[in-house]
C-alpha cells in the first residue's frame, strides 16, 4: 500500500493549542452520581454472562487512550454506524468562548475500528471508570449500548458510545467546511479539536485503516490553520 503523509502536522496541532485552566462544571447542567454510573455499568451487564470477557469497539480517542485492561485488540467493523463529528462541546478541548465538536458513532454506513476484549474479573471496576470518562452531564451524549461488529475471526457484540439524537448538544451532520472551522480553533484544557483529530487518523493508519471522510477533513483543518496564521 502505498504511505501516505498526512498534511495536518504536529507544528499545526502546536498552533491551535493554549494552556487553559479547567472552568469546572458548567451551571445548570446536571451531572451523573456514582449511583448513576453504577446503575449504567449494571444494566449493560444484566444482559451479559458474567463469566465471560466483554469486546469494547473503539473508533476515536479509545484507540490511541483506551485506559482499559485488555487481552486482545483486533480489527473490526460496526456496520450500521459512522463516526462523525457530531456533538457540540464548550468544556475539555473547546471553551464556551469558542465551542468545538466532539466525534461520536452516528446512525448510517459503517465504521471500521478497533475492538478491544476486557477480561471478566475486572468488569465492573473497567467499566466504571470507562463510563465517567465518556459521558458526564445529563442527558449523556454518547450513550453505552451493545452493538455487532464484524471481524476477520468472526462475529463480536461489543459495547460502543452512540450518539445519544436526543441530546441538545446533538448538530446532526455538518459540511467538513464547518467542522473543519471549529476543529482548527477550538482548545481546551484537555487539548484541541486539531489535535483529537490528528491522534485519531494517525493511529487509524498505523492500525492500516484509513477514513476517507477523517482523511479530507484532517486536509481541510490543516489549511484552516494555515489561513488563520497567514491572515
Amino acid at each position: 500500500m502505498r504511505s501516505r503523509r498526512m498534511v495536518l502536522t504536529r507544528d499545526h496541532v502546536a498552533r491551535v493549542h493554549r494552556a487553559l485552566e479547567d472552568p469546572g462544571p458548567e451551571p445548570g447542567l446536571v451531572y451523573h452520581s456514582d449511583d448513576d454510573y453504577d446503575a449504567i455499568v449494571q444494566r449493560m451487564l444484566d444482559s451479559h454472562s458474567p463469566e465471560q470477557d466483554v469486546w469494547l469497539f473503539a473508533y476515536g480517542s479509545l484507540i490511541w487512550k483506551p485506559e482499559v485492561e485488555h487481552v486482545e485488540a483486533r480489527r473490526g467493523t460496526a456496520h450500521g454506524w459512522h463516526r462523525s463529528f457530531c456533538f457540540r462541546i464548550t468544556r475539555f478541548r473547546a471553551t464556551k468562548d469558542c465551542p468545538g465538536l466532539m466525534m461520536a458513532l452516528d446512525r448510517g454506513g459503517q465504521c471500521r475500528g478497533i475492538l478491544y476484549r476486557l477480561p471478566a474479573q475486572s468488569l465492573q471496576a473497567q467499566l466504571g471508570k470507562l463510563f465517567r470518562r465518556e459521558f458526564t452531564a445529563k442527558p449523556a451524549n454518547s450513550m453505552p449500548r451493545w452493538i455487532k461488529v464484524t471481524t476477520d475471526e468472526g462475529p463480536v457484540t461489543a459495547i460502543a458510545f452512540v450518539m445519544n439524537r436526543q441530546s441538545p448538544a446533538y448538530v446532526g451532520r455538518l459540511t467538513p467546511e464547518n467542522v473543519a472551522d471549529m476543529l482548527a480553533k477550538a482548545c481546551g484544557h484537555w487539548g484541541s479539536g486539531a489535535e483529537y483529530l490528528h491522534n485519531t487518523v494517525m493511529h487509524l493508519e498505523e492500525h492500516g485503516i484509513h477514513d476517507s471522510n477523517l482523511w479530507r477533513l484532517q486536509s481541510l483543518v490543516a489549511a484552516k490553520i494555515d489561513g488563520a496564521d497567514d491572515g
